[in-house]
């Protein structure tokens, strides 16, 4: 992301209308100050994205407001510009914290060439805080893919890689929508850049603003410092928005103003920041359906909407099911560094039968848990843990009931309180809440929101348990 602002700081006139003029004409918004006080002021009032200070100053110089900075304005990168072009200037402005350093007298070349190499390098910088959180591999996933809707999918993705259009894609949960959007930007121009992704069904729609957006210092309580958000972090690569169906009314429009104008302001700033970036969004939804309740946006809609991409679910896709499970076999095999195990012929079988209700994902899960705790070098019908109720080493259920595990056989509306109780005697009360949160999220299509509401429970609650459970194994 391009520097917006840059505060100069120099106590003569002359040199900081000069440094103003020439900062100003290469397309930054300039503030200028004459002392290392004033500009940590000037900072608390109006934030900036680098700081260019005169070396030599009365009162602060620039090397002590340099370190001022760093305790101050951790992050915010700053150059020295000096007269006393000493090698030992240099590394001690660099020492105390300074990004890079200017030599007095400047050109309009020189001082172009120090903002950009800042730049450049001030972007990696928040590209590697970004990436330590959110480990991104460098090269495409693997596809796996025989079946023929998959093939027809992955031939579409490749065509749209080549082009900017905003993509949506659509389908059950589990499917592998976010593996798609990946592999969609390490395909694309744009491969070479970021891929940002951020999960829009897992923050408040405060903190989810300032994810996307980012925010200046004292934007609100406990905004310490200036922060970039994923647009700004994704620019020049691709920007996924995961679960774009969760995200409110009131970030839709403002969501929609990024995608049509590609500029934004930081929450609590007021400079305009434009980007260049690739926006990909998923979402388990129908958005039609939310757009006729009121939820969503019709503009935003057709705004996303540009390419589609809609990914059959796991049952629909038959012919991927044992490659499928024969490569989530060799990569958590590799991973806990023993033999690649087989399938028996049952096993397959078992496989092929069952309805898959958490797609892929339920997929990969299940054979992580019979690589980890296989005894022999053959996965059989018992290593196989199917169902959402299913806790690690109790038996698996019968072959012959592809349902079981997945909810009480009976409908629980109309049981009497004793046959209800029955039914859930000796059943652990964490396998009882299980159970009816995963029934009433089959029962609401996978509507969180509206599952919670049944349940009596928060929407964040209900997310908080859903990944635990999957964290442990328990769901897929």
């Amino acid at each position: 992301m391009p520097f917006a602002r840059i505060l100069i700081v120099d106590d003569d006139p002359l040199s900081r209308e000069f440094l103003t003029a020439a900062v100003g004409a290469l397309g930054f918004e300039t503030l200028d100050v004459a002392s290392g006080r004033e500009a940590l002021d000037a900072l608390v009032q109006k934030p900036a994205d680098l700081v260019l200070t005169d070396l030599r100053m009365p009162g602060m110089d620039g090397l002590q407001l340099v370190e001022e900075l760093g305790k101050s304005f951790p992050g915010l990168p700053a150059v020295v510009v000096t007269a006393h072009g000493t090698l030992e200037t240099a590394i001690e402005a660099m020492r105390r914290g300074a990004a890079d350093f200017l030599l007095k007298p400047c050109t309009p070349d020189s001082i172009e060439l120090v903002l950009r190499r800042v730049e450049r390098t001030h972007r990696l910088v928040q590209e590697n805080l970004y990436l330590r959180s959110e480990i991104v591999g460098e090269t495409p996933p693997e596809m796996i893919a025989k079946a023929p809707a998959m093939m027809d999918l992955l031939r579409s993705a490749s065509k749209i890689a080549r082009s900017k259009g905003t993509v949506l894609i659509t389908g059950e949960s589990g499917t592998g929508k976010e593996r798609i959007a990946h592999y969609i930007h390490k395909t694309s121009p744009r491969h070479d850049g970021p891929f940002v992704r951020v999960n829009c069904a897992a923050l408040s729609e405060q903190l989810l603003e300032s994810e996307l957006f980012g925010h200046e210092r004292g934007a609100f309580t406990g905004a310490h410092k200036t922060r970039p958000g994923r647009f700004e972090l994704a620019d020049s690569g691709t920007l996924l928005l995961d679960e774009i169906g969760e995200i409110s009314p009131a970030l839709q429009s403002k969501l929609l103003r990024v995608l049509e104008e590609e500029e934004f302001e930081r929450v609590g700033g007021s400079t305009t920041l434009a980007v260049d970036v690739r926006v990909l969004a998923t979402t388990n939804r129908d958005l039609p359906a939310e757009i006729a309740a009121g939820r969503f946006r019709e503009d935003l809609y057709y705004r996303l909407h540009v390419l589609p991409l809609h990914l059959p679910s796991l049952r629909g896709r038959p012919e991927d099911i044992v490659p499928l499970a024969q490569h989530f076999a060799e990569t958590y095999a590799r991973t806990h560094g023993r033999p690649t195990p087989r399938f028996t012929n049952a096993a397959i079988e078992r496989l092929k039968s069952w309805s898959w209700p958490g797609n892929v994902r339920e997929l990969e899960n299940l054979v992580q848990r019979a690589v980890v705790l296989l005894k022999g070098n053959a996965i059989d019908v018992n290593d196989l843990a199917f169902g959402p109720s299913h806790a690690l080493g109790t038996p698996a259920p019968n072959a012959a009931m592809p349902g079981a595990g997945l909810a009480p056989s009976r409908n629980c509306g109309s049981e009497s309180e004793e046959e209800l109780g029955v039914s859930l005697a000796n059943r652990r009360v964490a396998d009882i809440e299980r159970v009816a949160i995963l029934a009433t999220l089959s029962a609401t299509g996978g509507n969180k929101t509206e599952a919670a509401r049944r349940l009596g429970l928060t929407a964040r609650t209900l997310s908080n348990k859903m990944k635990l459970w999957r964290e442990a194994g328990l769901v897929a």
